[in-house]
Order: structure tokens, then C-alpha cells, then sequence
């Protein structure tokens, strides 16, 4: 037997709780270093770019009170829980492909159309964080198959 410390599980959030998409922490919040095994986040004094996942699930959510559905009326429509249904919308859920074209049917979209509108949201944020590269011609984004 040994006398020493037993071993300790460490917890890292991947995301800060205080955090939600768009928003950084200043940069007196963040630790000088990163913990050792993990390379410090690419971040800027502005803003993050938004995941993907929140870009879609705000669609969502958009679109379904732009309905006046509720939740669970989607998510029956759907075929697919409503506490899942919640996360995705919440952005906590990386959903498959499946799962996005069955919400967005239930709300009267096309897969495209639920991607077109994310890709849209993303355009608008990269205009407004201008961080794209001058003269670049790409100002958006394409998912290749």
C-alpha cells in the first residue's frame, strides 16, 4: 500500500459557464497559462465565432416561436424527445443530420432551407466581427458532402 494521495478525477469545462455564444471573457478572467495537456483557446479581445450547433439551434428556436408552436408540439411532429429537442435548440447538442431534417420538417423547412438560414446568421456575424480577409471572395460557408 501507498501512502499516497489516491488519484482525483479533473474537471474541465469545455465551455465557461458564464458564457454563451458571441461572448468572451475579459481577458483578466482567463488563467496566464493554460492547464498543462491543453492548448490555450484561440480567442480574440473581440468575439468568438459562433459554433455551429448555436447557430442552428437559434434557428430553430426562431422559427418555432415565429410559429407559435410549442416545444412539444415539435418535438412530437418530429418524432424526437422534447428535452432533446431543448438542448439542440439551446445549442448544448451537436444534432446528426436525422435529427436537424426531422425538426425542420416539423416546422414546414427543408434541411437546405434550415442550413441556408444558419449559413446567413454566420455571413451576418462575420460582417459584424470583420474578421474576414480582404479582398477574400469567400464571405460565407460551404458544407461539402
Amino acid at each position: 500500500m501507498s501512502n499516497e494521495a489516491p488519484n482525483q478525477a479533473r474537471v474541465i469545462p469545455l465551455r465557461p459557464q458564464s458564457a454563451r455564444p458571441g461572448s468572451v471573457r475579459p481577458l483578466s478572467d482567463r488563467p496566464a497559462t493554460a492547464p498543462p495537456g491543453n492548448p490555450a483557446p484561440r480567442e480574440t479581445r473581440q468575439t468568438r465565432e459562433p459554433l455551429w450547433r448555436d447557430l442552428v439551434g437559434d434557428v430553430l428556436r426562431r422559427e418555432r416561436l415565429a410559429q407559435e408552436r410549442t416545444l412539444k408540439d415539435v418535438a412530437d411532429a418530429a418524432r424526437i424527445s422534447m428535452p432533446y429537442l431543448s438542448e439542440v435548440e439551446r445549442g448544448r447538442k451537436e444534432a446528426s443530420s436525422e435529427v436537424l431534417a426531422a425538426a425542420a420538417h416539423a416546422l414546414g423547412l427543408g434541411l437546405g432551407d434550415l442550413l441556408s438560414l444558419a449559413q446567413g446568421e454566420l455571413t451576418r456575424h462575420s460582417a459584424h466581427s470583420r474578421r474576414a480577409v480582404p479582398g477574400s471572395p469567400y464571405n460565407g460557408m460551404c458544407l461539402a458532402a
